[in-house]
């Protein structure tokens, strides 16, 4: 029998799913995209149908095996974080729809139980923050707030799941309930220093823990996958999205850096074996080591990046497509006094406030859309630089370099202004898909098609980089401008 040469990573997106065949070098071969419906139901809400999702796994699938004959070694799943949905178990489907990682309407009970004093024991906990961007008040909520959850819940039936665990699920035919290390990680109910689900945080959201999926590491056995021609084919890498971009971008060793600009922007560094805390807004989480094992991250989070440049193409028309945004910043010569707060879903790091919202600042007769899309897309670089800067004060490290991946990488501009506003240089490898390749990457350390994915071709290839020459002067007045804008918005 032939050794299998190819990897499929299936990447599970907040706004569609991306199926990537890779060769046994990490090269990609083919890939496939679908996008499924956004849902918003009220300000500040943001929901997914499990079977929009499911349905566009489906479809890309089927799309990127089509006439493939060669041999897959294994599959790797990533997904978007935090987003959850409660389940039937005996029913085998999804109840209701899911809340999206962007979701807003927990803000108040995070505020209530950090006027409690419960942020310090979360926090110790978890290593994250109380802010409504986790999974553990959104499960509370569907409990309160939706009956057939709690029907559900009173016979015995009812489980939680993100979006990894609805995958799998998914592809192994009902037969796998489980996720991995770094989801967990997001859901404020996970130890991070034991690695196991924390009962005192299970009874403060009152989940239950037969509600939860099996944890397993993220590389690793996690069924097979049952796919288009009757394949099946084991799946054996599962990560987060964030967390498996940090390994497609080989950061597998403490101090290494990367951002990923893409409905959101996350800038992640490797820590290693030392958990390292942060005191001003950035969050400890878990990542993938080289072996496949678990290292301790820093990560920073901005929660609209790519979406501030999908609203200036959808809801303003100022642009046709998201690549054309570089190409009219370009033609003007600075933002005209306009400064952009992209704040559509509240802030993250550092400041956490759920009920900040977006705004367009200083807009004259003679501000033309070629401004305020130079402004959003510095808005980004703005947001990314106080993420590094944070990132730089916690690990104690210089941070130089940053890779950067995600669709909004491409732009040029952008790319330059942040090595600019950053004062590093900006590495950007020529395939920007560094999540599907994380996923891929762990699928073939769990086949053994390496000991070391550090030694594959893929991350061997050329990078272009960016170098700063921006005068620090006008880096600190830019900054300095920056915060004052995001103090205006600040609720």
């Amino acid at each position: 029998m032939a050794r299998p040469t190819h990897l499929l990573a299936l990447d599970a997106g907040t706004t569609g799913v991306t199926a990537l065949l890779f060769d046994q070098e990490l090269r990609r071969v083919r890939g496939a995209t679908r996008d499924f419906e956004q849902c918003f139901p009220r300000p500040g809400w943001v929901e997914h149908s499990a079977t929009a999702i499911l349905g566009a796994v489906d479809h890309v699938l089927a799309e990127v095996l089509e006439g493939f004959d060669g041999t897959l070694a294994g599959v790797g799943v990533t997904n978007q974080r935090e987003t959850v949905f409660a389940f039937d178990r005996e029913r085998g489907e999804a109840i209701g729809t899911g809340i999206v990682w962007q979701d807003r309407r927990t803000a108040e009970r995070c505020a209530a139980l950090r006027a409690a004093g419960r942020a310090p024991e979360v926090r110790a906990r978890t290593g994250l923050v109380l802010d409504p961007y986790f999974s553990a008040t959104k499960m509370e909520w569907l409990l309160r707030e939706r009956p057939e959850v709690r029907d559900a819940s009173a016979r015995g039936v009812l489980a939680f799941g993100t979006v990894d665990t609805l995958v799998l699920h998914h592809l192994s035919g009902g037969a796998v309930w489980a996720t991995d290390v770094t989801n967990a990680a997001r859901t404020l109910l996970f130890d991070i220093d034991r690695r196991a689900w924390c009962q005192p945080l299970l009874e403060l959201f009152g989940v239950a823990r037969g509600a939860l999926p099996e944890v397993r590491p993220s590389v690793g056995a996690f069924g097979h996958a049952r796919l288009p021609g009757g394949r099946e084919v084991p799946i054996l890498g599962v990560a987060g999205d964030q967390q498996a971009a940090l390994f497609g971008q080989g950061c597998f060793d403490a101090g290494t850096a990367k951002s990923t600009y893409g409905t959101g922007n996350f800038v992640v560094m490797n820590t290693g074996e030392e958990r390292r805390d942060s005191d001003a807004g950035l969050l400890t989480t878990l990542a993938v080591d080289r072996r496949g094992g678990v290292a301790y991250a820093l990560e920073g989070s901005a929660f609209t990046c790519g979406a501030a440049v999908q609203w200036l193409r959808d809801e303003l028309g100022f642009i046709d497509t998201a690549d054309a945004s570089e190409a009219l910043a370009r033609s003007v010569d600075d933002t005209g006094g306009v400064t952009f707060v992209p704040a559509f879903n509240g802030l993250g790091a550092p400041y956490w406030d759920a009920d900040a919202r977006g705004a367009l600042l200083g807009l004259t007769r003679g501000t033309k859309p070629a401004h305020i899309v130079r402004a959003a897309l510095d808005a980004l670089a703005f947001q990314c630089t106080e993420l590094v800067e944070l990132l730089r004060e916690a690990s104690g490290l210089p941070l130089t370099e940053l890779l950067v991946d995600g669709g909004a990488a491409a732009n040029g501009y952008l790319m330059q202004r942040q090595a600019d506003l950053a004062g590093l240089t900006v590495r950007r490898p020529m395939d920007v898909e560094a999540t599907a390749r994380g996923a891929a990457a762990l699928a073939g350390l769990g086949a053994g098609l390496w000991d070391d994915p550090g030694t594959v071709a893929a991350f061997q290839a050329p990078v272009e980089r960016f170098e700063p020459v921006l005068e620090a002067s006008r880096r600190e007045s830019a900054m300095k401008e920056w915060r004052a804008a995001v103090q205006r918005v600040r609720s």
